[in-house]
């Protein structure tokens, strides 16, 4: 079963500094019909204006994805950890048992686009950890390349829950294809672009929940990029 998400649908919130989309309830937005999908809790499509950003705070029992699309997000951390996650990076940072830590866009000009992602974990009260890893275009175009993951494969980011998160890049007749448990979820987000999901023709900040299916099959893409989440159900 398709089930499908229009961008325009999504909760938004305008606070100045930070606009954001939400594809789940967060914060202000609240939608019994969009609490989360499997064990994915959270996508945000954050635009942090320049010289701001989100002072310290807090987490726990979260499994946390960065993925920047434009300009470069300063993170910092009380685990030691400070590092400019730019286009391409992955970052995950495991909340565990508590972390604070700060997210900035310290460039006088241009502003940062990025996807904040949260996954709930398989497991709780973890020590907390940060992993960031790159992956060029190159690795991406034409294909579904596994960044995340919960053992780590394929030199993906590992995750403490069960899912395989999906990138790619597709253009003209660029096409892949995903073998899928039916029994699991599996949730597609286009990043920008346009795109074909089991024919389903998505434009960009759309996304394709897929229940009881058995492939994901991408075709017809038009600069597209595109994340694919193979979920627990």
């Amino acid at each position: 079963m398709l089930t499908l998400r229009r961008s325009a649908d999504r909760g938004y919130a305008d606070h100045g500094w930070l606009k954001s989309f939400h594809s789940f309830s967060f914060a202000g937005y609240h939608d019994p019909q969009h609490m989360g999908f499997g064990n994915l809790r959270v996508i945000n499509e954050d635009r942090i204006a320049p010289g701001t950003g989100f002072g310290t705070h807090g987490h726990r029992d979260m499994e946390i994805i960065s993925y920047v699309m434009s300009g470069a997000l300063a993170h910092q951390d009380n685990m030691g950890n400070g590092t400019a996650i730019l286009p391409g990076d992955v970052q995950r940072m495991s909340a565990g048992r508590g972390v604070m830590h700060s997210e900035f866009n310290h460039s006088e000009q241009g502003q940062t686009h990025f996807l904040q992602i949260w996954i709930e974990p398989a497991v709780r009260g973890i020590d907390p950890g940060y992993e960031q890893k790159s992956f060029g275009e190159e690795q991406k175009r034409g294909r579904l390349r596994l960044v995340a993951s919960r053992d780590g494969a394929e030199g993906s980011v590992t995750v403490h829950a069960d899912v395989r998160l999906y990138a790619g890049l597709f253009d003209g007749a660029e096409h892949a294809g995903l073998i899928i448990d039916p029994a699991r979820k599996v949730y597609v987000h286009l990043i920008r672009g346009e795109l074909a999901v089991n024919g389903q023709l998505l434009q960009a900040g759309d996304a394709l929940k897929l229940t009881s299916e058995s492939e994901v099959k991408l075709s017809a893409g038009r600069q597209a990029e595109v994340l694919v989440f193979d979920l627990a159900a």
